[in-house]
């Protein structure tokens, strides 16, 4: 009876075993997926991939779901330099959350066997939101109807009933100077005031908590296909702008070798139009020396229903750019002795005496 039980219990070991199997080989990184696939996909990831991966709520939407990023790199008892990625801050850029998987995917299948990527999880930690605005991206799988939905779910108030901030305009980094709207139903209405939504103010904490190690702030969004510098605010330049015009031209030089797609390297006043409030703006204003918006495909014909069959390529070629990015970042730090000081990269919301270890939120 006691060897019954025992051969029981091994083939139920070995069926959940290949059940697993099954489940990690059945996830289509050439589809969509809605926020509960891809909450179960993070939770899959960190057990299949527990040294290297451990997941962190570091804040809650409006609606109260825990924003929860992947933390990954080889362990470590002291803090690491890292770089920070986060996807679906427009809920209706389906895109973004499929290439912050993608991206996931690719460095935890070659870790082991690419010795570029081990060398990344040795010196650098990378911190990945798949989804940030997950309220207005569960919003916008509803129906046709909400489809391309923007903003976040915040409720409106008695004066103007309409929901949602565009989270990317409510960064305190010249927050509500251009690119914005005070009317709460418009799609680039910035919030009553900088950080007003709880979405926004879990990454500025993160970052503010973090800005020593971060070194590389990467933010996903489509379409356009396009590389983002700082600043948003016309006639004011990143003090290493020149530096990121050559880092993300090369990005873009590396994303043209994939599938031939032409991506436009700028400020978003140079080649898109003038922002203000935005979350890469904000990096680079606390000192993170290189920050970067990705906009991932297309141009024109699809906009924001991309269809499945791009996912793929497209994420392919943005794996490409962004991992130009941060090989770039990672051998200047870690091959070469020229480590640039924090202050000398930092502006400290627009005040370049002051100290960055001193930066708080402005709030």
């Amino acid at each position: 009876m006691k060897g019954s039980v025992i051969s029981v219990l091994v083939v139920l070991v070995v069926l959940d075993r290949l059940a697993s199997g099954l489940e990690h080989r059945s996830y289509d990184y050439t589809k969509y997926h809605p926020m509960d696939e891809i909450s179960t996909w993070m939770n899959q990831m960190e057990r299949e991939n527990p040294d290297v991966v451990s997941s962190m709520v570091y804040g809650q939407t409006y609606e109260k779901r825990n924003i929860t990023l992947l933390k990954i790199g080889f362990k470590n008892t002291t803090p690491k330099k890292a770089v920070w990625m986060d996807c679906g801050i427009h809920a209706r850029e389906w895109i973004a959350p499929a290439f912050c998987q993608y991206f996931v995917k690719e460095i935890l299948g070659s870790y082991k066997t690419d010795a570029n990527v081990n060398t990344l999880f040795k010196n650098l930690d990378f911190y990945i939101t798949p989804v940030l605005n997950i309220d207005g991206y569960i919003y916008s799988w509803r129906d046709n109807t909400t489809r391309l939905w923007r903003k976040s779910r915040t409720a409106g108030t008695e004066t103007c009933r309409c929901f949602g901030t565009d989270l990317n305009r409510n960064f305190p980094a010249y927050w509500g100077m251009v690119g914005i709207s005070r009317n709460c139903c418009s799609d680039v209405y910035n919030g009553p005031t900088a950080v007003s939504e709880p979405e926004t103010k879990a990454v500025t904490d993160f970052l503010g908590a973090h800005q020593n190690e971060m070194l590389c702030y990467l933010t996903i969004h489509s379409p356009s296909q396009m590389i983002l510098v700082p600043y948003g605010v016309p006639n004011i330049s990143a003090p290493n702008y020149d530096e990121l015009m050559e880092v993300g031209l090369a990005a873009a030089k590396a994303i043209s070798a994939v599938h031939g797609k032409s991506y436009k390297v700028g400020t978003p006043p140079d080649v898109l139009y003038a922002t203000s409030g935005s979350s890469r703006d904000f990096a680079r204003f606390i000192g993170i020396p290189y920050s970067f918006g990705l906009e991932l495909r297309d141009k024109e014909k699809y906009h924001f229903i991309l269809p499945e069959n791009q996912i793929q390529p497209s994420c392919e070629e943005a794996y490409r750019g962004a991992m130009s990015i941060i090989n770039y970042i990672h051998d200047k730090n870690f091959k070469s002795a020229a480590v640039s000081q924090t202050v000398d990269n930092c502006d400290c919301l627009m005040d370049l005496e002051c100290k960055c270890d001193d930066f708080k939120p402005l709030y």
